[in-house]
């Protein structure tokens, strides 16, 4: 990508301490005519201020038309350029900067969620605002999986949005999350696709260490099982890490979740699998894990700097220096009080993640290139019928008879900005 000079709303926002990079375009984010006249969807309106942040009709500024003509939450950035109010959370990486944005336009949040209350199928399932995060990288390689021995050079432009909350015990039960993918390749693959991805099964989900629990009925109770899994720290997990001895300093590596995803588009005639792809969704230091013994199973990463300790064996250094600090009573060497789970000041806010791209498989040679699935991305169809979504695929076979690794897009970058806490 060439040099270009940043756009003025990114010298505002440096000016207000806010990380921003020179592929974030310039160009106005507010809504036209069209999405202001619109009906509002579910997703539209969600989000309300906390004290200090943006009000809500700055925020509803950002949005768009859906494919059913209603209006929709999209991106916006942490912090707004006409303004300098904080929104408080982020959405990721601005999407006007990927070579897919002119084909795929703004990001609708929530529309695979409209979709399944009109596809009357006895499911309803809607998810917070901030948990909607972008990824995108243009111009990577796909590579075999190590020992593979094969050669594939294929390039590809890809551009995702996962909605992935990682700070309320939702994902503890709740596998259906908003999935949006777009991708494509030097070798003529190309998938644009909306679903509401069953990740793993309802009710559970699997220890970053290893094992299963089991914590109650999802919502809705008649989720799909899928596959994938989300992987999320528990106190198990967390507790041989970060409490340490003297002299140690805690490892919040464990504080990790990661959410392997596998999506299938099938035909309603012979169920044929006509698209797959499994992206891994990864967020680093959540500000959530899950302990059984609090309420609804959630339990704070950043109470473990102040409030946890087991003999002389206590979190201590990296990330909790910055919790103690801000939450120190009395000057240095004092007491340290709970610092609120959604304090600016905590690093615990899941600003910090990455996708794994890995296998795009497309079986649609001499196929329609547009078809119409339910919200799971089943009975596709070439016409639409009530809650389908319209899904873009190329008319291509592209089995590389080998499985593909990466590539791994996102893991250096920080999203963070002024103000921005958990919930995020």
């Amino acid at each position: 990508m060439s040099l270009r000079p940043l756009p003025a709303s990114c010298l505002l926002l440096l000016a207000l301490s806010v990380a921003c990079t020179s592929d974030t375009p310039a160009g106005p984010l507010t809504p036209g005519p069209a999405a202001e006249s619109a009906a509002p969807s579910v997703a539209f309106g969600l989000w309300q201020p906390g004290p200090g942040e943006c009000s809500a009709a700055i925020h509803d500024r950002y949005s768009t038309v859906g494919p059913d003509g209603k209006r929709y939450p999209t991106w916006h950035p942490p912090v707004d350029p006409l303004t300098g109010c904080s929104f408080g959370h982020e959405h990721g990486r601005d999407p006007r900067g990927s070579a897919l944005y002119r084909e795929v336009g703004d990001i609708p949040f929530g529309y695979a969620n409209e979709q399944l209350d009109a596809a009357n199928m006895g499911l309803r399932r809607h998810e917070d605002h901030v948990g909607h995060k972008i990824e995108w990288e243009n111009d990577v390689r796909l590579g075999p999986k190590s020992g593979a021995g094969a050669v594939i050079d294929v390039r590809c432009d890809v551009l995702t949005k996962l909605h992935q909350g990682t700070h309320s015990r939702d994902a503890f039960t709740n596998n259906l999350h908003e999935l949006a993918y777009h991708i494509r390749c030097s070798d003529r693959t190309m998938l644009h696709v909306t679903v509401l991805s069953a990740i793993g099964k309802p009710g559970e989900f699997e220890r970053t260490c290893g094992g299963t629990v089991q914590v109650g009925p999802a919502t809705p109770v008649n989720s799909p099982a899928g596959n994938g899994r989300r992987k999320i720290p528990t106190w198990s997990c967390l507790e041989p890490r970060v409490l340490v001895g003297a002299g140690a300093k805690s490892d919040f590596g464990a504080l990790h979740e990661s959410w392997e995803t596998h999506t299938e588009l099938r035909t309603a005639e012979g169920n044929r699998i006509i698209a797959s792809f499994d992206p891994y969704f990864q967020v680093f230091r959540p500000s959530r894990y899950y302990d059984a013994q609090e309420p609804g199973g959630v339990a704070r990463p950043a109470s473990l700097c102040t409030a946890h300790a087991h003999g002389e064996r206590r979190a201590r250094g990296n990330e909790c220096e910055a919790v103690q600090q801000a939450a120190s009573v009395g000057g240095a060497g004092s007491a340290f009080a709970l610092l609120p789970y959604d304090d600016p000041r905590s690093p615990f806010n899941g600003v910090r993640r990455q996708v794994d791209i890995n296998n795009n498989r497309v079986k649609n040679a001499n196929g329609p290139t547009v078809w119409y699935t339910d919200p799971f991305g089943r009975n596709g169809r070439t016409a639409p019928f009530p809650g389908s979504i319209r899904q873009v695929l190329a008319a291509v076979n592209n089995d590389y008879g080998v499985g593909v690794n990466g590539p791994t897009v996102g893991g250096n970058r920080n999203y963070g900005g002024l103000g921005v806490r958990a919930p995020n």
